[in-house]
């Protein structure tokens, strides 16, 4: 009882860190160039994962696993995270945050038009008609002719992240390879900083860091110590002590904090119609989820351990 207490604090503080990130992004890129922001961060994070794991005496990977582990940094971090931060620059956060919570309508078609793995049945069509039909209800109240060329970009950019997600996710559910889940993700992460770190300096688009000010380095500490260290620690007990179904809530959560924590902070106005619209999604996301633990061999998409 005590465990299952813990387990649902522990979620809670999952859903509200990560769904927190999203608005501390965008907070970030105000400041900042968005892939400097996503390069420090990256670095940051997967020195920690990196030298925990040498500390417990873990060797450096192999040949095979780095030429496995530089396209999966590609997918999962530089595509995915760094377009991601850089497209919060055009939308909202709780837009953002809702594009990525997508991501398991992507994975079904994916999956079933290319692997032909998943069944699609009844629920599955409702829940991909809803999913769709609320990002319909969003974007036609704020649609291209009330925000322009660069809202349409950063849509765009943010939809192109959550479909790289999806193919990074079946990759890794396809492909297992012999390396503990989270050492791999340190590494992904450090090759990704590598590779974002080094487009600022070729683009020129950085600032030196004794410039970055103050509000950006908060953001960053809160990234990677509550996105990415202790968030992602309560998402594993949580996933330990609780019913999957109950555990995994917090993908549903996540927008909805990033939609009321950034109407809060930076004034992102919410209309009846883009709540209508995030509710049908979030609903039709559920519905998809389900469908897929239904079958015998659904796709088991990681979800980005820090929002994104």
């Amino acid at each position: 009882m005590a465990n299952q207490k813990k387990a649902y604090l522990a979620l809670t503080v999952t859903s509200l860190v990560w769904g927190t990130t999203w608005v501390a992004s965008k907070m970030g890129v105000s400041h900042m160039p968005a892939f400097e922001l996503a390069s420090i961060r990256q670095f940051l994070g997967g020195s920690i994962y990196i030298s925990f794991f040498l500390l417990r005496g873990e060797g450096l990977p192999t040949k095979k696993q780095f030429l496995w582990l530089i396209p999966m940094a590609f997918l999962m971090f530089v595509s995915s995270n760094g377009i991601a931060t850089y497209g919060l620059q055009f939308i909202t956060s709780g837009l953002a945050a809702l594009i990525a919570a997508l991501y398991p309508l992507s994975v079904v078609l994916i999956e079933r038009f290319y692997f032909k793995a998943i069944k699609i049945t009844a629920q599955t069509m409702i829940g991909l008609f809803l999913g769709l039909l609320g990002i319909a209800f969003i974007f036609y109240k704020d649609s291209l002719l009330v925000h322009g060329m660069h809202y349409a970009l950063g849509v765009s950019l943010s939809l192109f992240a959550m479909i790289t997600w999806s193919v990074g996710s079946i990759i890794i559910s396809r492909n297992k390879i012999d390396m503990n889940a989270y050492y791999s993700i340190g590494w992904q992460m450090l090759i990704s900083a590598a590779t974002m770190g080094l487009f600022t300096l070729y683009t020129g688009n950085y600032i030196s860091l004794h410039e970055i000010p103050a509000i950006s380095w908060g953001v960053i500490i809160y990234m990677v110590i509550g996105g990415s260290v202790f968030a992602f620690i309560s998402f594993i007990y949580s996933m330990k002590h609780l019913n999957p179904a109950i555990a995994s809530l917090y993908a549903y959560i996540n927008p909805i904090v990033a939609i009321w924590v950034g109407s809060l902070l930076l004034n992102e106005k919410m209309s009846l119609t883009s709540i209508v619209g995030t509710i049908c999604t979030l609903i039709g996301v559920y519905l998809v989820n389900r469908s897929l633990k239904n079958q015998k061999d659904p796709v088991e998409a990681i979800t980005d351990a820090d929002g994104m």
